[in-house]
């Protein structure tokens, strides 16, 4: 009887913790998009973009200058907000990848969806070749090599039996494909084709609109409950193919189902954005440590997280240099080198 009772004191404690800590990133993730959305040479404060955004929101209940309005509304909030959304995509999607590969260096990046991208994308600068054209061009390659390079290695792995190890390996293999077709293409180009790809491996929201903003928004609107609706399968893939079918997990149809959904929405987001690394290699270990690794909390957490480090990367990368914008992907990636070598220190410390 005592011993139920600290189990169930320990887990009223874990579920304070883990509403303080999802809590805060709400807070704190509000509090950044204000900050956002004042960076540039308009110099708006904090209170008069929320009251910009408040007015376009609610008309007839707030009011603010036009000039406001129209600078948060038509320039900045659709970034702003595209980088939230695009942070949450990614961590999302890097949590249930390495969930059902439990492997901690799994990522949309590491098993090469994001090096086929960067072949689409080079193709379509470099060759002018594309299933879609006009400025839709360079977006539509990347979407369609992203999604070639994750049923290609559904198609490895279930040659060889579906599993995580194979799943690993065939996406270690396609990287490396993928990034020597990038150099290839990258080493026959002019000097502004090789800039254009160059900068488009960078990774940057510049580019963001509102219809833009909202087919990815969409896409995780449709994707993300569904993931959490799978959250017991996650725990239990995550803890071995064996467990999870012993629990009655359909485990080949699981992961394949899964690493599809991780797939669609990293494609979706890189289309747009370029490589923007780190953000569901980093996100995910973050979370753990805070709150443990059910998914049910994990994801919507891990989410939350890396739209603050994407956002906050962001508004580094306008301020830092300004009125110069660096990239992203060139801020995410020195943010995360130190806490990933951190990370690694930790682990094996402990």
């Amino acid at each position: 009887m005592e011993q139920h009772v600290i189990i169930q004191e320990g887990y009223t404690r874990l579920k304070k913790t883990r509403a303080l800590f999802i809590g805060g990133l709400l807070a704190g993730l509000v509090i950044l998009i204000g900050v956002a959305v004042t960076l540039g040479s308009a110099g708006l404060t904090v209170g008069e973009s929320y009251l910009a955004i408040l007015a376009g929101l609610l008309p007839g209940v707030f009011s603010a200058p036009d000039l406001a309005t129209t600078i948060v509304w038509d320039f900045r909030l659709h970034r702003v907000l595209f980088a939230v959304c695009a942070g949450f995509g990614l961590a999302v999607a890097g949590s249930v990848m390495q969930g059902i590969l439990r492997n901690p260096l799994a990522s949309p990046f590491t098993l090469g969806i994001a090096s086929a991208a960067a072949t689409g994308a080079s193709i379509a600068i470099v060759l002018g070749a594309g299933v879609v054209g006009g400025e839709y061009l360079v977006i539509g390659n990347a979407f369609l090599f992203s999604l070639l390079a994750a049923l290609a290695i559904y198609g490895m792995a279930r040659y060889r039996g579906i599993g995580s190890e194979t799943m690993v390996l065939a996406g270690i293999a396609l990287m490396y494909l993928f990034s020597a077709v990038t150099s290839l293409l990258q080493y026959v180009g002019s000097a502004e084709q090789l800039q254009a790809v160059v900068f488009w491996m960078f990774g940057s929201v510049d580019k963001s609109t509102w219809p833009k903003l909202g087919i990815v928004a969409l896409v995780l609107a449709c994707t993300i409950p569904y993931l959490l609706y799978r959250a017991w399968d996650l725990n239990a893939l995550a803890e071995g193919d064996e467990v999870a079918a012993s629990l009655g997990v359909p485990v080949e149809r699981s992961m394949t189902v899964l690493m599809m959904i991780a797939s669609l929405i990293t494609a979706v987001i890189i289309c747009f954005t370029g490589t923007i690394g780190f953000i569901g290699l980093v996100a995910p270990h973050i979370t753990r440590m805070a709150i443990g690794s059910d998914f049910r909390t994990l994801l919507p957490a891990s989410g939350l997280v890396g739209a603050l480090l994407l956002l906050g990367a962001d508004s580094i990368a306008r301020s830092v240099l300004a009125p110069q914008v660096l990239p992203v992907g060139i801020v995410t990636a020195f943010l995360g080198v130190p806490f990933f070598i951190y990370l690694f220190l930790h682990r094996r410390n402990a």
